[in-house]
């Protein structure tokens, strides 16, 4: 064996964040080298997988009766075990470069709250699509390492990363989780309630990938300084054509308030448990913010007026997790101490 082909097999390993709305792939030595939705389009005769990722996302709500677009991830849980693993075996070749002879080994973060069951499903997908060994890790760490926290120290940290499926918050001292909880409010369930409210307020129908368009134009948890306003198209309810109106910052704020009052909830209860030498660290050090959620407008600014604390968003809220993961790649002792068994 050559010396390429060892250095070949050691960076084959991968980080996996194996997201709800989106699936990111962190191969050692390149980087992210997969970003992708976590869609799969499959021919309902044949069973074939027809599309992965962006191309089978924007086939959502526009395929033909044969083919179907499955979202294989539910609230950061398996819910179709044979998509994911359909999924996950076309992102370790994308991320080989269709190379097949190669089983990397792979850390995956997932939620907190998930089951034994939950863990032992996501675990066989990744070894049934050839990964040699795999490793799982919390998210909330796997955040808190990617954002840049120094998660080792004995000093107490609060890290909220808002995904498509579940929000992971998380109090995190000496490599440890102090406090963690993860609830099912989130990116996609933000979606929905903007679905739901152009349906009641407008009487128009529209898809998620205009649902999701509004939220990153006009969503914000609080006031904005300038009102912005965006004119959507859907299907009129009552007359069944289609049709265009157009909605305000403010409509969407009062559709997504629900939502925003979970989560800023669930933060709240997390300060009123922490021990109270950490909550002194944190009301030195704030709360940093990761995950798509965090990039809703002024979500930082509302956090910040309700509870009292400085709160920053991380450089990169989107890929913080699988930054994070991919540190332990070349940790191995810090990912014993911290991956989930």
């Amino acid at each position: 064996m050559n010396l390429r082909s060892v250095f070949g097999f050691f960076s084959s390993d991968l980080a996996i964040d194996l997201g709800t709305a989106n699936t990111l792939v962190f191969a050692k030595g390149r980087g992210i080298v997969v970003n992708e939705p976590s869609i799969v389009a499959i021919d309902k005769n044949t069973k074939k997988v027809y599309a992965v990722g962006r191309e089978a996302k924007d086939m959502l709500g526009r395929t033909p009766g044969d083919i179907v677009a499955i979202k294989p991830m539910k609230d950061g849980v398996i819910a179709d075990f044979d998509s994911t693993e359909l999924m996950l075996k076309y992102f370790i070749k994308q991320a080989h470069g269709r190379n097949h002879l190669i089983s990397p080994r792979i850390v995956i973060g997932i939620p907190s709250e998930i089951t034994q069951v939950e863990k032992r499903a996501v675990q066989e997908s990744a070894l049934r699509a050839k990964a040699s060994e795999v490793f799982l890790v919390e998210q909330a760490i796997a955040a808190a390492i990617g954002a840049g926290m120094p998660i080792t120290e004995a000093c107490g940290y609060m890290i909220v990363d808002i995904g498509g499926g579940t929000t992971d918050i998380a109090v995190i001292s000496l490599s440890g989780i102090v406090y963690s909880r993860s609830v099912r409010v989130a990116g996609n369930e933000m979606d929905e309630a903007i679905i739901q409210y152009i349906k009641r307020k407008h009487n128009l129908l529209i898809g998620e990938r205009t649902a999701e368009t509004i939220k990153i134009q006009l969503g914000s948890a609080a006031p904005l300084e300038s009102p912005l306003t965006m004119e959507i198209k859907g299907r009129n309810l009552i007359e069944g054509v289609p049709k265009s109106v157009t909605i305000t910052d403010d409509e969407i704020r009062d559709a997504l308030s629900d939502g925003i009052g979970i989560i800023i909830n669930a933060i709240k209860v997390a300060l009123e448990v922490t021990p109270p030498e950490l909550s002194a660290d944190i009301m030195d050090r704030g709360i940093v913010l990761t995950g798509g959620g965090a990039l809703l407008k002024r979500l930082d600014k509302r956090l910040a007026a309700e509870t009292g604390l400085p709160v920053f968003i991380a450089e990169d809220p989107l890929s913080s997790v699988v930054i994070g993961t991919s540190k332990m790649l070349t940790d191995f002792k810090l990912l014993r101490r911290i991956c989930v068994h």
